[in-house]
């Protein structure tokens, strides 16, 4: 049994006190370094910027791909377009029809091949068959409605053999070439079908 000293008792007093002060300036410390810490790293703002971009702000994108990429038009908000086609094939033939016949262009008024290409589309044929009718004739007579052959004895526009056959057409057929174009018309449709026909025949021929 230990008797009670007003000595130990006040030594004792004196550390308790000493240990609160201790405790005291450690929780000041402790909560000085808080708030240093919370001032040194800023919060996120609680609201977005309005003026920043977001993903979800872009719903429509154009891409344009390669003829050789297969489409993808449904996926995502994005949309997907394919370059037009390249030009047909008849852009590449170097001024020519199909039929192998360069372009005639447009005839001079009044002129045998603008009676021709009249009569040609009234008959529902455009200017390709125009562009091999006048290759055709080139060939044959240059248009000259006095072409003769000495040779066989073909005669006009369209070399009928003999010349005569063309009576059928009109008796006017040694120097009209109405008349001559009326009936060498009909003969390549009666027997080609149409003037890239009998053009076809004569580059193969010679003749038609």
């Amino acid at each position: 049994m230990q008797h009670y000293s007003p000595r130990r008792h006040a030594v004792r007093a004196e550390r308790r006190g000493g240990a609160r002060y201790l405790l005291s300036l450690l929780a000041v410390s402790v909560s000085a370094g808080l708030v240093a810490l919370t001032l040194a790293v800023p919060h996120a703002p609680a609201t977005a910027d309005a003026t920043a971009p977001t993903i979800a702000s872009r719903t429509h994108q154009t891409f344009v791909l390669a003829a050789d990429i297969t489409p993808v038009t449904t996926r995502d908000g994005f949309t997907v377009t394919l370059p037009p086609p390249p030009p047909p094939a008849t852009a590449a033939t170097g001024g020519r029809t199909a039929a192998g016949a360069p372009h005639a262009g447009t005839p001079d008024p009044g002129s045998a091949q603008a009676i021709a290409r009249q009569m040609l589309t009234d008959r529902g044929m455009g200017d390709d068959q125009f562009d091999c009718l006048v290759s055709l004739w080139n060939k044959e007579s240059h248009w000259n409605v006095y072409a003769g052959n000495p040779s066989s004895g073909a005669y006009g526009i369209p070399q009928a053999l003999p010349g005569s056959k063309m009576a059928s057409a009109g008796p006017d057929w040694a120097d009209n070439p109405a008349t001559q174009i009326t009936w060498g018309l009909g003969y390549i449709t009666g027997r080609y079908g149409n003037p890239c026909g009998a053009w076809a025949k004569s580059q193969a021929s010679g003749w038609y």
